[in-house]
C-alpha cells in the first residue's frame, strides 16, 4: 500500500471506532434533557446508556465472528450503514421506549462495525511499522473518543438540541461506509457455521443480569424482581459457557483465553471500564445539577482529560515496545485507582479544581492501559479467529461497562436515598429545605459510587500485577510481536 492509501484506511477504521466511541459518552450530556424531555425515571435513565451498551457487549462475539466468516470488510460496512440508520431513528423518539429501542438498535450495528474495524487492521497492515500506528491511532481514539463525545454532547445539547446528539452519527457514518469499499482490503473468508444460538443465550443472560441489578436501584436486593432475572442471568450465562464448549463451532474459543496476557488484558479492560463509565455518568450530571454548568460547559470540562488521553498514549505507543505492556499497565490501574478514590471526596460545594486533578490522573491511567491493551489482546493470535479475538477485547471493554454502572447506579441510588431519609428530621424542623437534602443525598450517592469504582481500578492493577508477563522480544516474530511496535 503507498503512504496515501495507508493513511486513507487508517482514517477509516479509527474514523469508525471514534464514532463508536464518542457514543458511548456523547448522550451522557443530553441526559438531563432526555430525562425531562422523554421523562425518564432516576433509575431507569441508566438504560439510556446501557440498552446500547448492552446489546453491544452482547452481540460483539456474533458480530467478530461474522466478519470471520462473511468478509471482514463487507460486515463493516453493513455494520456503519446499520448504525447510520439506528442513529437517525434514535433521534426521533418522542418516547422512552421508542429512544430505547433506537440505542439498541445503535448497539447492533456498533457490535458489527467495531470488532471488523479492529480486526480489518491486521488484515490490511502487513508491515510491522504500518500495523504499530494503526493499533496506536486505533487505541488512542478508543479512548480519547469517549472524553470527547463529551465535549461535542455538550455543544450539540446547548446549541441546537439533544436529538443532535444522535443525528450527528448518520452522515459520519454514511461516508465511512462509502469509503470502505475503495480503501479497505477484503479479508479472506473463513468456511464455518455462525453461532446464532450461542449469541442469543449469552446475550439474553447478560441482558437479565443487569436488569436485575439496576432493579435493585428502585427496589432492594431481595425482592423477587431483583432476584429472579438476576438468577435467570447467572443461569443463562453459565448454560452459554457449557453451550460453547460443546458447539462445533463456537462463538467464542475459550482456547483464545489460555494465553495468560490475552486472558489478563482482556479481564482488566473489563474492571477499567466498570470503574471509568461511572466518570461520565456520575459527572456530567453533577456538573450541571449541582455546579450549575451549561452542557457546553460541561464537556469543556472534560477537555483537558481528552487532551491528556492523548498525551499519555502518545508516550506508552513510543515506549511499547522498548519496555513491554506489563509496566504500563500496572501504572494505569493504579493511576485510575487513584482517581477514582479521590473523586469519592466530592460533596455539594466541591470546587473544578477539586475534579480537575483527578481527572487528569484518570487522563495518565486511559492513555497508559489502554494502548498496552489492545495489541496484547490481539497479538499472536490465528488469522482465522482474529475477529473473534478483536471481539472479545470489545466485549471485555461494554459488558464490563454495563455491569459496572448498573451496580455503580444502584448503589448510588441506594445510598442517595439513605442519606435523604438521615436528613429527614432536619427538613421537619425546618432546619433545611427538601431542594437542599436532594443535593446533598444525591452528591453522597454519587461519592459513594466512585468509591467503589476505585475498587474496581483497584482490581484491574492486581490482575496487570499477578496475570500478565513481560513480552519476549517484539522483533521475534514468533510471539507476534511486531503487533506491538507501536
Amino acid at each position: 500500500m503507498s503512504r496515501r492509501s495507508t493513511n486513507l484506511a487508517i482514517a477509516v477504521v479509527a474514523g469508525a471506532q471514534l464514532m463508536i466511541t464518542l457514543d458511548l459518552t456523547i448522550v451522557n450530556v443530553a441526559l438531563p434533557s432526555i430525562h425531562t424531555a422523554l421523562h425518564f425515571s432516576p433509575s431507569s435513565l441508566a438504560w439510556v446508556v446501557n440498552a446500547y451498551t448492552l446489546v453491544f457487549g452482547g452481540l460483539l462475539l456474533l458480530g467478530g465472528r461474522s466478519g470471520d466468516i462473511f468478509g471482514r470488510r463487507k460486515m463493516f460496512t453493513i455494520g456503519t450503514l446499520l448504525f447510520a440508520g439506528a442513529s437517525l431513528f434514535g433521534g426521533l423518539a418522542t418516547t422512552s421506549s421508542w429512544l430505547l429501542t433506537g440505542r439498541a438498535l445503535q448497539g447492533i450495528g456498533a457490535a458489527i462495525a467495531s470488532p471488523t474495524a479492529l480486526a480489518l487492521i491486521s488484515t490490511n497492515f502487513v508491515e510491522p511499522k504500518e500495523r504499530g500506528r494503526a493499533f496506536a491511532i486505533y487505541s488512542a481514539v478508543s479512548v480519547a473518543g469517549v472524553a470527547l463525545g463529551l465535549l461535542l454532547g455538550g455543544v450539540l445539547t446547548q446549541y441546537v438540541s439533544w436529538r443532535w446528539v444522535f443525528f450527528v452519527n448518520t452522515p459520519i457514518a454514511i461516508l465511512l461506509a462509502f469509503a470502505a469499499p475503495r480503501v479497505l482490503q477484503e479479508s479472506t473468508k473463513v468456511r464455518t457455521r455462525i453461532d446464532v444460538g450461542g449469541a442469543i443465550i449469552g446475550t439474553a443472560g447478560l441482558a437479565s443480569l443487569v436488569y436485575g441489578i439496576i432493579n435493585a436501584s428502585s427496589h432492594t436486593w431481595t425482592t423477587a424482581s431483583t432476584l429472579v432475572p438476576g438468577l435467570v442471568g447467572i443461569a443463562l450465562l453459565v448454560i452459554f459457557v457449557l453451550f460453547e464448549l460443546r458447539v462445533t463451532a463456537p462463538i467464542i474459543n475459550f482456547a483464545i483465553l489460555k494465553s495468560r496476557d490475552r486472558a489478563g488484558a482482556i479481564g482488566m479492560i473489563l474492571f477499567v471500564m466498570a470503574g471509568m463509565y461511572s466518570i461520565f455518568f456520575f459527572l456530567t450530571q453533577y456538573m450541571q445539577e449541582v455546579m450549575g454548568y451549561s452542557p457546553t460547559k460541561t464537556g469543556l470540562a472534560f477537555l483537558p482529560m481528552t487532551l491528556g488521553i492523548v498525551f499519555f498514549a502518545q508516550v506508552a505507543a513510543r515506549s511499547l515496545h522498548r519496555v513491554g505492556p506489563k509496566v504500563f499497565m500496572m501504572l494505569g490501574g493504579l493511576a485510575i485507582t487513584i482517581a477514582m478514590f479521590l473523586l469519592s471526596f466530592i460533596g455539594p460545594h466541591s470546587s473544578y479544581l477539586q475534579i480537575l486533578l483527578p481527572l487528569l490522573i484518570m487522563s495518565a491511567g486511559s492513555g497508559l492501559s489502554f494502548v498496552s491493551i489492545f495489541p496484547t489482546a490481539t497479538h499472536g493470535v490465528n488469522p482465522n479467529e482474529a475477529g473473534m479475538a478483536s471481539a472479545l477485547v470489545n466485549v471485555g471493554q461494554q459488558v464490563g461497562g454495563t455491569i459496572g454502572l448498573a451496580v455503580l447506579v444502584t448503589i448510588a441510588v441506594s445510598a442517595a436515598r439513605r442519606r435523604a431519609s438521615s436528613l429527614h428530621s432536619a427538613i421537619i424542623h425546618h432546619q433545611i429545605s427538601p431542594a437542599v437534602v436532594g443535593l446533598i443525598a444525591e452528591t453522597h450517592g454519587w461519592a459513594m459510587s466512585f468509591r467503589l469504582a476505585s475498587v474496581f481500578g483497584f482490581v484491574a492493577f492486581l490482575i496487570a500485577t499477578t496475570v500478565v508477563t513481560r513480552f519476549k522480544n517484539p522483533a521475534d516474530e514468533a510471539t507476534g510481536g511486531e503487533a506491538l511496535i507501536l
